[in-house]
């Protein structure tokens, strides 16, 4: 029996995809594993009970990934679960950004009361004129799991549309409409393009990606879309390439008090995959993961640690172990199975950074001093059997 703890609420469609081996729990320190959407786990402490976490969405910045790995934790997301919820506000926000939606609802709601609305109407609806996006360019940075379906979806709208990823998937290049540019760096996006949309995560090496430096290459009056992280642009040089006319707009889904109420910024209140049907299938691929390790022992879609897999488990016994990336781990691993007459009949070994994972299926049972042996080599941070 396992127990699952929720330190955000879940969507229950999700959540029903556990069976009866998993129960509820109010209580953290009771918890085999925990799912989070935006709950704060940096200050939690972890016990050795905790087997696996689960990021019911994309992003991990919540998440102490360091002491997770250290303590053999597996941390995972569920990356494109939401993609579709973003990429269609991604699409409100392009449209936002080229007709002043906002400023002509603020002003019907404003006059309301007048009684010649309809031809004060007429007479500053001037006010609020905007462009076609049809036949503009377009530059998607980051052709990740979101970034590919706004690409295509403003090809399909008639954009001109420019991609970049120095890291695009073999999956993903298959995924992209054939009528995306891939530009073969950023700087093309910046010269060419009179819309930018950034798709990228937020990482030490991205920070302040889009600086004083990248406005500069950029096209006057370009309008820049950020429905990543907030962390990707520099706040100062942003607010100082509006003051140039460097940029014309901003979007973007996280409010930073600088920029809330500029007229310049339209803001949302991070609402990109704040949809029924976006919880529902990020709960539901969360649920998959978890239950996937804890049955099974095959990691799938983990950010600290590597994806490896041997499939269902089958007779026999199934012996996973996460350890530090170092030389010998595996044959010391054989030598004690080997010395204890245990037959291994399939392994698999993934490593990622500093860290690897260890999966060995073997032939009947395996007694309680042969995995003893194997917790106690150096450098093997948790073990389970199946």
């Amino acid at each position: 029996m396992y127990k699952y703890c929720c330190l955000n609420s879940i969507s229950e469609t999700g959540l029903k995809q556990f069976d009866g081996q998993y129960v509820k729990t109010e209580v953290l320190e009771e918890a085999d594993i925990l799912l989070v959407r935006s709950a704060k786990m940096h200050e939690i402490s972890f016990g050795d009970h905790v087997k696996a976490i689960a990021r019911v969405g994309a992003g991990v910045n919540n998440i102490p990934l360091e002491e997770c790995a250290e303590k053999g934790i597996v941390v995972f997301n569920t990356p494109g679960a939401n993609a579709n919820a973003v990429k269609e506000l991604v699409l409100a926000g392009l449209l936002l950004s080229a007709r002043d939606i906002a400023g002509g609802i603020r002003w019907v709601y404003d006059n309301k009361g007048a009684e010649n609305l309809p031809k004060l109407t007429e007479e500053k609806k001037k006010v609020f004129s905007g462009f076609e996006i049809m036949g503009k360019k377009i530059g998607v940075i980051g052709l990740g799991a979101i970034g590919v379906l706004v690409a295509n979806a403003a090809a399909s709208l008639g954009m001109e549309v420019y991609g970049y990823d120095p890291y695009l998937s073999v999956d993903t290049a298959w995924k992209l409409s054939r009528d995306v540019r891939h530009a073969t760096n950023i700087e093309e996006l910046y010269k060419e393009c009179d819309y930018l949309t950034l798709h990228i995560p937020a990482l030490e090496s991205t920070k302040g990606i889009i600086d004083k430096t990248a406005f500069d290459k950029m096209k006057n009056n370009v309008i820049l879309l950020n429905f990543s992280r907030d962390s990707l642009v520099n706040t100062e040089d942003l607010l100082a390439a509006i003051e140039e006319g460097k940029v014309l707009r901003y979007v973007t889904d996280f409010p930073v008090s600088k920029i809330a109420g500029r007229k310049q910024c339209i803001v949302l209140p991070h609402l990109g995959a704040s949809t029924k049907e976006a919880e529902s299938n990020c709960a539901k691929m969360a649920v998959c993961e978890l239950r996937e390790f804890l049955e099974n022992g095959n990691i799938i879609h983990s950010v600290n640690f590597p994806d490896c897999s041997l499939g269902k488990k089958e007779e026999g016994t199934r012996i996973t172990i996460i350890h530090r990336n170092i030389p010998n781990m595996i044959g010391q691993f054989t030598t004690i199975l080997a010395e204890a007459q245990k037959n291994i009949t399939v392994m698999a070994n993934k490593s990622k950074q500093n860290y690897a994972y260890t999966m060995l299926d073997v032939e009947g049972a395996v007694e309680k001093e042969v995995v003893e042996r194997l917790r106690k080599v150096k450098a093997v941070l948790k073990i389970r059997v199946l």
